[in-house]
């Protein structure tokens, strides 16, 4: 158990026997002696096989995913605890709300710890690397708390005659022959070796370098790609091998995945009806008297074509105006051909900049999600006419439902490039988990609050 987890599980102990009392008090549970203890341990024990109290999660999506496991675990291994006989309606849901009390309680504390005690339980940690890898990690560690990461520099390894580009800062680049005095005076424990491309050879230097000086020393394999979100690392009689999750049956996955579209399509359809009446008064105020809605083809699974519903964003007649933009002027023709889409395109409404910037102008495919023709997570839904556009990303990202949103909506939204959507897309195709769609979905909630990357 690390120091942190050690702080977490003593705060929700302290809650569970306040809450646990508190239900008691008001007749919500009726139960005392041994199966508080009984319930007391059940929760805990699932709370520590899980894994939470180990220090190991670096992402809050990781954490995610524990709290749901562990708090599913307790409802229903509480079932266990009691005679069966003595089951009521009442007591299931008491023992609900206990459940998601607690699982409430347990994932603000996860954050707001990681946070109010950054500073007493950081890792002071050093980048091996001085590249675009070293950078982009170090940027995730900037990015989340879950990791208590604290980046405090980065390594040049010249000396051992590999050469990057210096992407990091310089000021905060040592050489190797001043490792020992920077780990002193920075107290450094963790060390992240951010050289894909470094040789076996070299790489033994580094944890011999490293070895008794610091209590962590972890490093990024070069595997061009392959390592994924549901990645699984085997030791196959000393030979590493790595496994992602399409080579797993995922019946129950999918399943999951289908409930969540049915119940995120009816809740869709429900806030679509006040926003839509927002969205036509809105319009008729600024002299719009065009639809809406209007629908448009794209491609679903298996390429099979079907009506995706969109609030109408742009100005009537905006695929002759394009294509006069377009005939005029060879930046724009240029700009659209590469990306499919123009940075401040003039056809956009006033209403359809709010509308697209809060990324509610996707809110009618809500109706798609829940007759199946979409899902909420999924590639994007892309026009027939793209279709010689992916090239031989084809096969891979039409063989999921398209989704409101999905890689390339949480990584970036209009800011990423065509090319790169068709890189996210397959990504999630070959890697995907009913796990990764959460991630997807925590993300594109954040993406959409903070605004970052819309058009």
């Amino acid at each position: 158990m690390s120091k942190i987890g050690t702080l977490k599980i003593t705060i929700e102990f302290i809650f569970y026997w306040i809450l646990i009392n508190f239900l008691q008090e008001i007749n919500v549970l009726r139960f005392y002696g041994e199966y508080t203890l009984k319930l007391c341990a059940l929760y805990f024990l699932m709370q520590l096989l899980i894994g939470r109290y180990q220090g190991k999660v670096l992402l809050m999506y990781d954490e995610i995913r524990l709290l749901i496991l562990s708090h599913l675990g307790f409802f229903f291994g509480s079932f266990l605890i009691f005679p069966f006989s003595s089951w009521t309606v009442r007591k299931i849901y008491g023992f609900l709300l206990l459940t998601l009390v607690l699982f409430v309680f347990a994932g603000c504390n996860s954050r707001y710890s990681h946070k109010i005690f950054r500073q007493r339980y950081k890792h002071n940690t050093l980048i091996v690397g001085t590249g675009h890898t070293a950078a982009q990690l170090a940027f995730v560690c900037r990015g989340n708390s879950y990791s208590l990461l604290d980046v405090q520099g980065y390594v040049s390894c010249k000396l051992y005659g590999i050469h990057q580009e210096q992407v990091v800062s310089k000021k905060q680049t040592i050489d190797l022959d001043a490792v020992d005095d920077f780990i002193r005076t920075h107290n450094i424990d963790t060390v992240l070796i951010a050289i894909p491309e470094i040789n076996r050879k070299n790489l033994n230097r580094l944890f011999e370098l490293f070895k008794g000086k610091v209590l962590n020393i972890k490093y990024l394999p070069q595997v061009t790609g392959l390592v994924t979100f549901d990645t699984k690392v085997e030791d196959f009689d000393g030979i590493l091998m790595i496994s992602n999750s399409r080579g797993v049956n995922q019946l129950g996955s999918y399943i999951l995945k289908r409930c969540m579209d049915i119940c995120a399509g009816l809740c869709g359809i429900i806030i679509l009806i006040p926003l839509t009446v927002y969205v036509f008064f809105k319009n008729r105020m600024e002299g719009d008297r065009g639809p809406v809605f209007f629908t448009q083809n794209r491609i679903g699974k298996n390429g099979k074509e079907f009506k995706m519903y969109k609030y109408r964003t742009m100005v009537l007649g905006a695929d002759k105006i394009l294509e006069d933009l377009m005939a005029s002027d060879p930046k724009i023709r240029e700009e659209y051909q590469k990306n499919k889409k123009l940075a401040n395109d003039p056809r956009i409404t006033s209403a359809g900049h709010f509308l697209r910037e809060k990324s509610l102008d996707e809110f009618p495919q809500f109706i798609n999600v829940f007759f199946g023709q979409m899902s909420l997570i999924g590639p994007r839904p892309y026009l027939p006419k793209e279709k010689i556009d992916m090239g031989e990303y084809y096969e891979d990202v039409v063989a999921c439902k398209p989704g409101i949103t999905g890689m390339w909506q949480s990584h970036g939204r209009s800011d990423v490039s065509f090319e790169k959507r068709l890189i996210l897309d397959e990504y999630y195709y070959r890697n995907w988990s009913f796990w990764l769609d959460v991630t997807l979905l925590c993300k594109t909630v954040k993406q959409v609050l903070y605004g970052r990357g819309a058009v």
